[in-house]
């Protein structure tokens, strides 16, 4: 792809990103840098997270996959930033490959834009790289960075949680942006694999692989407004499943059982049984159908889950956390 077309998939975009600035930003597109002014709170701290969606993007195909993965980024970057308290102020995005297709980059930028649009956070800049022998033919790199700002005493981190404290599980999507090296390996191993129709997912392997990645960060902030201190933690469950990522939230002398009550997506166990892959393994690489886990204090849960289902969440009481050696143990209690 010359830097020409290149060029002119950005300008035809201009008016698009331009729409996403809100009054934060400052300048306009194609500067060396997005300048974003920090809202007036009394001691503002900025969170920042980068993340890509791995190799999610091996399985896309035409506009529509594409304009997923630019999603997916958006999506990711924005929750990492939310668990923290942190309210989405602006985005950039890395996209990149060893040969550019102008439709399918036109694509994947039209994603990361309506998502940017969608969930209310400033597009102020981004990368497009084309780099021969560094990508292999057909391979592409999706990659965001998304940056938050939260009063400093609203910082949510996990410091506060204690035993007692009741765990939501918020549903997932489907894998997200998670596992896909592992999921590819046992589901697409022919061509024709994708499209091979599965009735216990009620849809073929790619239409359930390429599901979105589900935006938990409008909930989220809606949940601390209503609820607010009461909430002690937030974890996105990405690479390392629930027991790797609610780990990292829980202080020492704080333990949890997580039971699995909830309906696990069948496009789970299918990996399960079609690898074979061992449980133990499938709940350390998968989301296993909880993208998000809440922390709550026990006499606000009752209201936490309100909310959440008002906001169009999917909620499950998956535990609790209890006094012992920093550690969380997955109990499965209901298996297809």
């Amino acid at each position: 792809m010359d830097p020409e077309a290149t060029e002119a998939v950005l300008r035809r975009l201009i008016p698009r990103i331009q729409s996403t600035f809100t009054p934060q930003v400052v300048g306009g597109v194609g500067l060396f840098g997005g300048i974003v002014r920090v809202p007036p709170l009394r001691e503002p701290v900025l969170v920042a997270s980068v993340d890509g969606v791995g190799t999610k993007t091996l399985l896309a195909r035409g506009p529509a996959d594409f304009r997923t993965l630019g999603h997916d980024v958006v999506a990711h970057g924005l929750n990492d930033v939310a668990v923290h308290g942190a309210r989405p102020l602006f985005f950039l995005d890395y996209v990149a490959a060893g040969r550019m297709r102008p439709e399918a980059l036109e694509a994947v930028l039209e994603g990361v834009v309506d998502a940017c649009a969608r969930y209310g956070v400033a597009l102020v800049g981004g990368e497009t790289a084309e780099m021969p022998g560094v990508y292999r033919e057909g391979a592409w790199d999706v990659v965001g960075c998304a940056v938050g700002v939260a009063e400093a005493a609203d910082l949510v981190d996990g410091s506060s949680v204690r035993p007692g404290d009741v765990l939501l599980g918020l549903a997932s999507d489907g894998l997200h942006t998670n596992g896909y090296s592992l999921a590819r390996t046992v589901l697409v191993r022919e061509v024709g694999d994708l499209d091979r129709y599965e009735p216990d997912l009620g849809c073929t392997r790619g239409d359930a692989l390429l599901r979105p990645h589900r935006c938990y960060a409008p909930s989220l902030l809606r949940l601390l407004e209503e609820v607010g201190r009461e909430v002690t933690a937030m974890a996105h469950v990405t690479g390392g499943g629930i027991p790797g990522n609610l780990a990292r939230v829980l202080p020492e002398g704080c333990a949890v059982e997580v039971r699995v009550t909830w309906p696990v997506p069948p496009v789970f166990w299918l990996v399960a049984r079609r690898g074979p892959v061992d449980e133990r393994e499938m709940f350390r690489v998968f989301n296993m159908g909880v993208g998000l886990v809440v922390a709550v204090r026990p006499e606000a849960a009752a209201r936490a889950e309100e909310v959440l289902r008002a906001c169009g969440e999917t909620v499950y009481r998956v535990g609790e956390v209890v006094a012992g050696p920093r550690d969380v143990r997955v109990v499965v209690e209901e298996r297809p």
